[in-house]
């Protein structure tokens, strides 16, 4: 269900210039980054590319949607890591990406790890943005 304007928290506000051979800056001046594609692109690899700043947003939304989970069910989550792998390819449309989340929970079982992680990509507010949209899998 879609949040209201009235509803919002927090709005974080990015400019790109020139796309992806260029530069991404937020307005109040904590992130300014060089971004290019990454050689197996066509680029120089030089700076940062979107597939990796998606990567690192999705992986500590999900941490915070995993302790989220993990406090309603009475687990314990310290020294827990989430990785992010963001793919970009062809698809028909053009282009599409593909994600795998992976959690590593040293406190908790196998089966309560995959329960928690399965909990967090229900509530995490990447995983709902994209759901339908790129095919995520969880480890």
């Amino acid at each position: 269900m879609p949040i209201q304007q009235s509803d919002v928290l927090y709005t974080a506000v990015a400019t790109a210039e020139n796309g992806r051979d260029g530069r991404v800056a937020t307005d109040d001046g904590r992130l300014d980054v060089v971004v290019n594609p990454p050689e197996e692109m066509g680029g120089s690899g030089t700076g940062t590319n979107p597939e990796q700043l998606f990567a690192a947003g999705y992986s500590a939304c999900f941490q915070g949607a995993l302790g989220v989970v993990a406090r309603r069910a009475g687990a314990d989550v310290t020294g827990s890591t989430v990785t992010a792998k963001v793919g970009i390819g062809k698809n028909a449309d053009g282009f599409g990406i593909v994600v795998e989340i992976s959690a590593h929970i040293p406190k908790a079982d196998a089966a309560t790890a995959q329960a928690l992680v399965e909990q967090a990509h229900q509530v995490c507010p990447y995983s709902k943005a994209t759901r339908g949209d790129i095919t995520v899998t969880l480890a």
